[in-house]
């Protein structure tokens, strides 16, 4: 298990915290890690992108010239390809780039992502990030302290607090190159990008307990033992049986009655004749 030192925002070691191996001390493994990039980046376009074709853009439709006897190239419309301010061929048309990964495949880089940071000695985990009020200076003063700031250059950071830390979002919003999220919005792209990444004790915490594959395996386990629903009661289907047989009855009533008149109506007849 991996344990890292805390600090505070004046960088002094206030404890450690114990990481687990599956989250924090997972292999790099780089074709992962570029898959998720990948499907990162795609799921992000617009798709919107589009050319018009001959049938869109705009000019007559009469033929220009008749079709032989001229000595030129016979044409049909202004619109064709071939001439200037016609369609265009294959162009870019609005799509959906995005398709889908496997959470596993997800999650499994996201892991390898953060172990590399924390083997490249760029993660830093802070006891908490506080301020007395929404101030810039206060932010890169702190900051500076723990090393983010090298060689009078700031290096690309991302920080992962609670969103409800309001000071943190507000103080940080100028600073370029800076980006606050949480630990449920941390994404491959965000991890790639950016050079250092500060957590909080807490958000690390619950990270691991986001990532491990122990706690997806116990889901999944949970899902399949689930205990199978009981069936519905069969008091309805019986009583939806027995319905007919009990209709049945003044049924066969009113047809002996109809026949018994109509036996005397013909009783009577021959009686009259």
């Amino acid at each position: 298990m991996p344990t890292v030192k805390v600090r505070n925002l004046k960088n002094k070691e206030v404890g450690e915290v114990s990481l687990s191996d599956a989250v924090f001390g997972a292999d790099l493994n780089e074709a992962l890690i570029h898959a998720a990039v990948r499907n990162y980046q795609a799921n992000g376009r617009q798709g919107t992108s589009a050319t018009k074709t001959r049938g869109n853009v705009s000019g007559s439709g009469r033929k220009l010239w008749k079709q032989k006897g001229t000595g030129r190239a016979r044409i049909a419309s202004l619109r064709s390809p071939l001439w200037k301010g016609g369609g265009n061929v294959h162009g870019p048309q609005p799509r959906d780039w995005s398709y889908e990964m496997p959470k596993k495949m997800r999650r499994g880089a996201l892991r390898s992502a953060l172990s590399e940071r924390l083997r490249e000695g760029n993660l830093i985990i802070v006891d908490e990030i506080g301020f007395a009020g929404p101030k810039t200076k206060d932010f890169l003063a702190a900051f500076g302290t723990l090393g983010v700031f090298q060689d009078s250059a700031q290096s690309k950071t991302l920080i992962v607090d609670s969103l409800d830390n309001e000071n943190l979002i507000l103080s940080s919003r100028n600073v370029p190159k800076t980006k606050v999220t949480n630990s449920f919005g941390l994404n491959i792209y965000d991890i790639i990008y950016h050079e250092k990444l500060v957590i909080t004790k807490a958000a690390a915490e619950e990270l691991d307990r986001l990532l491990n594959p122990s706690s997806e395996s116990s889901k999944e386990e949970a899902v399949t033992e689930a205990p199978a629903k009981p069936k519905r009661s069969t008091k309805k289907a019986e009583a939806v049986e027995e319905a007919p047989a009990e209709e049945a009855k003044p049924k066969k009533a009113a047809k002996a009655k109809k026949a018994e008149t109509e036996e005397a109506v013909t009783e009577e007849a021959t009686e009259n004749e």
